[in-house]
């Protein structure tokens, strides 16, 4: 005869009850925690590129699966399942708990290196490598972490990975050297994106890219310069943004000895005002340098760009302009002869 089946009694549905009840309860004072302090905290964050903000972007997911785990904790504090399965249970919780906090972590930090290169007009092709470092640091600490919550002992595995690190950084002392260069170039900012620079060795253009070993360059040529990062942070630069964005431009005015000097100082100053491009603040201005040589006599005039492409076009432009003028006007300028040395401008 089939045996039939039997209800269990009221004190075995109250264990199962208890727990369940305690789970959903607790789950709904959290969620309603949660729900209230993400309101109240979106209502006073006003800025979207703000790390307030980030961070409450990145909470949203992971705080409901917070509010899970902890809603089964206490489930499993007042379940009957006995003490050594719950405190498995528990460990699994805490574990998923740290992994999550990783991710939040992990994930808010790249966030806000990102909104920090855009802001500085920092390249983010370093930006791939630093989130990858961010991402593998991280998560190093939570696993660091878990490990010891299971008391795993870790110091052979910290002495491998420092024999091996030793390994791969005799390997790529070079490639370490121009990372850590670029990791200087991004927090001392002798550099941006858009800056004008020539470095002592000759090389001089725009930067069009700071990656994690090299920095790219446009010159005058539309060619693309590429330079380890070492050679920025070890060698003599200019940047010709600094302090200011415009740019300074000279040009080489050169008259016989018989000029009137008065006359050759405005003629240059009056068409290097008049040029188009030129800019009016600050005013370009002529000196008299290197003055007197055995040939001619010489004048340098500065003006003002707005950026580095034009700088040479108009540098052309000033010249031709004062060369017609002096010689519309009738300015004596110098004979050439067999030993007269070339002149030449930055």
């Amino acid at each position: 005869m089939a045996q039939q089946w039997a209800w269990p009694s009221d004190q075995v549905a109250l264990q199962y009850a208890r727990p369940l009840a305690a789970f959903l309860l607790t789950l709904l004072i959290l969620l309603l925690v949660r729900h209230g302090l993400l309101r109240w905290s979106y209502r006073h964050t006003r800025r979207e590129d703000s790390m307030g903000y980030i961070i409450l972007e990145t909470l949203r997911v992971p705080s409901i699966l917070w509010c899970i785990a902890g809603s089964a904790h206490i489930g499993l504090e007042l379940s009957v399942i006995p003490p050594k399965y719950t405190g498995w249970a528990s460990n699994a919780i805490a574990a998923f708990i740290i992994l999550s906090l990783c991710m939040v972590l992990a994930s808010a930090s790249v966030r806000a290196l990102t909104i920090h290169g855009r802001r500085r007009g920092v390249a983010l092709a370093l930006s791939g490598l630093a989130r990858t470092l961010i991402r593998v640091f991280i998560f190093t600490l939570g696993a660091t972490a878990i490990l010891g919550l299971y008391r795993v002992n870790i110091t052979p595995l910290l002495t491998a990975l420092g024999v091996g690190g030793l390994a791969v950084a005799l390997a790529l002392q070079d490639t370490l050297a121009n990372f850590f260069a670029g990791i200087h170039i991004l927090i001392e900012e002798p550099i941006a994106l858009g800056s004008a620079i020539r470095l002592s060795t000759g090389e001089e253009g725009v930067v069009t890219d700071i990656g994690w070993r090299t920095t790219r360059l446009r010159n005058g040529a539309n060619n693309v310069v590429v330079i380890p990062n070492t050679k920025i942070t070890s060698g003599i630069l200019v940047n010709y943004n600094l302090p200011l964005p415009p740019l300074a431009a000279d040009v080489a005015v050169i008259a016989a000895y018989d000029a009137d000097v008065d006359q050759v100082q405005q003629i240059a100053l009056e068409e290097a005002r008049n040029c188009e491009g030129v800019l009016p603040l600050p005013e370009p201005a002529i000196f008299f340098n290197p003055g007197v040589t055995p040939t001619h006599l010489q004048f340098t005039v500065i003006f003002h760009v707005a950026e580095f492409g034009k700088r040479a076009p108009l540098q052309s432009e000033v010249r031709l302009r004062i060369y017609r003028r002096l010689r519309a006007e009738g300015v004596p300028l110098p004979v050439p002869s067999f030993d007269m040395k070339i002149l030449t401008t930055d």
